[in-house]
C-alpha cells in the first residue's frame, strides 16, 4: 500500500485527536471559547488532510516532506532546552517589620496609642490609609460586588481561623520522643497530607523569613518577633479552579476564606502533634503569622515567586493558599533552586498586570529591592480596591496560564514551557488564542450557592 495515503490519515487522527481531544477537555473545563476554537481547528485540519490527497503526487510527496520537517522543528522546540535563563540572586538581605504591611496598617483603630505611634513614626503612610479606611471596606455590605449569601458563607470562614489564631501554640510534652531526621521527615510529610495539604516542603528557618515585629494576631502589637526555631514546614492548599475563576467577584473571596481556614487547621493540627513529641512548634496561619509564608514556602522547594508577588506551584500556579509551621525538631530540608523557567515566562507574559484592575502588579522585568530581584506590587492600591468591591479581588491568578486544571493537556504544557524558552513564547501564543488575553470572569449571582 502506499505510505501517502496513510500519511495523511495519519493526519487526520491527529488533528482529531489532538485538537478535539483538546476541545472535549476545555468543554469540561466549561471553557467555550477554547472548546469552539479546537473543534474548528481539528475539523478544518482534518478536512484540509484529506482535501490534500485531491492533489496531484507530486505535491502530495512535497508537502508530506514539510510536515516530516514541521514535526521535527516542533519535537525541538517542546524538548530542547532552548532559552536558558540565568539564576539571580532571590534571597532578600533585610528582614521585614510586619507593621509596615497593609493588612497590619489597615487593622490600627483610629485614635487609638497604636494608631498615634505608627503614624507618628511613618506619617507619609497616614493619608493613603486613611482613604483606604474611608472605603466601604472588605465585605462590606455597602461594597460594589457584595452579594449577602456569598459574604455569611465567606465570614464564617473567617471566623473559623480567628478562633485558631489563638492555639498557634501550646503546651509541650516533657517527655521528647527521638527519632531520626528522617523518619520525622517522612512523617511530617505524610502527617500533613493526611490533614489535608496539598504539598509539603521544609527548610532551614533563615533570617529574612521572619518578621522583626508583631503587626497581628496574638501577641502585643510592636513587640520584637522571638521565634527560637531552627527548621520551618510549608504546605499548601489548593483553590478550587471554578471559584478562582469568577474572580473578582463573591465566589473567589468565599473560596480564599475556606483555603485559608483549611492551611489554619492543618497548621495547628500539625504544629501540636509536633509538640506533643517534645519539640516547640508554632503554627502560622491567617492574621497571625509571624514568618513570611511566601518566602519559607519557596525556600521549601514548593515554588517560585511569579509576578504577582506570591507563590507559584508546578501544578496548581497561584491557586493555592500556604500554610507553616515552625519547630525545633530536626528535619531534613528541601532544595530550592530558582525556576529560571517560570521567571522567563513571567517575564514575557504579563496578562496579570494587564488585567488588573486596580493596577497595582508591575510591567517589564524584575528590579532589585532589599538585595534579592522581585517584581513588587503595589499593596496598597491593591487592598484600596478590595475595600471598594469587597472581594479579595484575585483576577490575576483567574487569568495566570498556571492556573488551569492540573489535567493530562496543561501539563504537558507546562512540561514544555519548563523545558524550552522557545515553546514558552508558543504556549503564550496560545493560552492567548485559545482563552484571550483578557478572560471574562465566569460568574452568575446565584453560582456557588445551594438553590432549588
Amino acid at each position: 500500500m502506499d505510505i501517502i495515503p496513510l500519511f495523511y490519515l495519519f493526519l487526520v487522527v491527529l488533528f482529531l485527536v489532538i485538537f478535539g481531544g483538546f476541545g472535549l477537555i476545555s468543554w469540561q473545563e466549561g471553557e467555550q471559547r477554547a472548546r469552539n476554537r479546537s473543534a474548528l481547528i481539528a475539523g478544518f485540519g482534518a478536512a484540509l488532510s484529506l482535501c490534500v490527497l485531491l492533489l496531484p503526487l507530486p505535491v502530495q510527496k512535497g508537502l508530506c516532506v514539510f510536515f516530516f520537517f514541521l514535526f521535527l522543528a516542533a519535537a525541538a522546540l517542546y524538548f530542547l532546552p532552548i532559552g536558558k535563563v540565568s539564576k539571580t540572586r532571590e534571597a532578600p538581605n533585610t528582614r521585614q517589620d510586619e507593621r509596615e504591611i497593609m493588612f497590619a496598617r489597615a487593622r490600627l483603630e483610629p485614635g487609638s496609642p497604636a494608631y498615634k505611634e505608627y503614624y507618628r513614626l511613618h506619617p507619609e503612610h497616614k493619608n493613603k490609609d486613611d482613604e483606604t479606611r474611608a472605603k466601604p471596606g472588605l465585605l462590606s455590605p455597602q461594597a460594589q460586588f457584595t452579594d449577602l449569601l456569598h459574604t455569611a458563607a465567606t465570614e464564617a470562614s473567617f471566623q473559623f481561623t480567628e478562633t485558631l489564631r489563638h492555639a498557634v501554640d501550646g503546651p509541650l510534652n516533657p517527655d521528647r520522643k527521638s527519632f531520626s531526621s528522617q523518619e520525622m521527615t517522612a512523617y511530617i510529610k505524610t502527617l500533613a497530607k493526611y490533614y489535608g495539604a496539598l504539598d509539603v516542603g521544609i527548610t532551614h528557618l533563615k533570617p529574612y523569613h521572619i518578621y522583626t515585629h508583631i503587626g497581628r494576631g496574638s501577641g502585643s502589637y510592636g513587640a520584637p518577633v522571638e521565634l527560637p526555631h531552627t527548621h520551618a514546614i510549608a504546605f499548601t492548599v489548593e483553590m478550587d479552579f471554578e471559584m478562582t475563576r469568577a474572580a473578582p467577584y463573591p465566589p473567589l473571596t468565599m473560596e480564599s476564606g475556606m483555603q485559608y481556614g483549611q492551611a489554619a487547621q492543618i497548621a495547628v493540627q500539625l504544629a501540636s502533634a509536633i509538640r506533643n513529641l517534645g519539640y516547640q512548634a508554632r503554627a502560622h496561619i491567617d492574621g497571625n503569622y509571624r514568618v513570611i509564608a511566601p518566602l519559607v514556602a519557596r525556600d521549601a522547594g514548593l515554588g517560585e515567586i511569579g509576578r504577582m508577588g506570591i507563590l507559584m506551584t508546578d501544578g496548581s500556579g497561584p491557586r493555592v493558599r500556604l500554610g507553616a509551621v515552625t519547630t525545633t525538631l530536626a528535619l531534613e530540608t528541601d532544595s530550592y533552586t530558582p525556576n529560571t523557567a517560570v521567571i522567563d515566562f513571567c517575564n514575557i507574559c504579563q496578562k496579570c498586570a494587564q488585567n488588573c484592575p486596580s493596577q497595582s502588579i508591575p510591567f517589564g522585568p524584575r528590579k532589585e529591592f532589599d538585595g534579592a530581584l522581585q517584581w513588587k506590587i503595589n499593596p496598597d492600591s491593591c487592598f484600596r480596591y478590595w475595600t471598594v468591591v469587597g472581594t479579595d479581588c484575585g483576577r490575576c491568578m483567574s487569568v495566570c496560564p498556571f492556573s488551569h486544571p492540573n489535567t493530562f493537556a496543561h501539563r504537558l504544557i507546562r512540561r514544555g514551557i519548563k523545558g524550552s524558552g522557545l515553546f514558552r513564547r508558543f504556549a503564550l501564543w496560545m493560552d492567548d488564542f485559545f482563552y484571550g488575553t483578557s478572560p471574562s470572569p465566569k460568574y452568575s449571582p446565584n453560582s456557588f450557592l445551594p438553590h432549588d
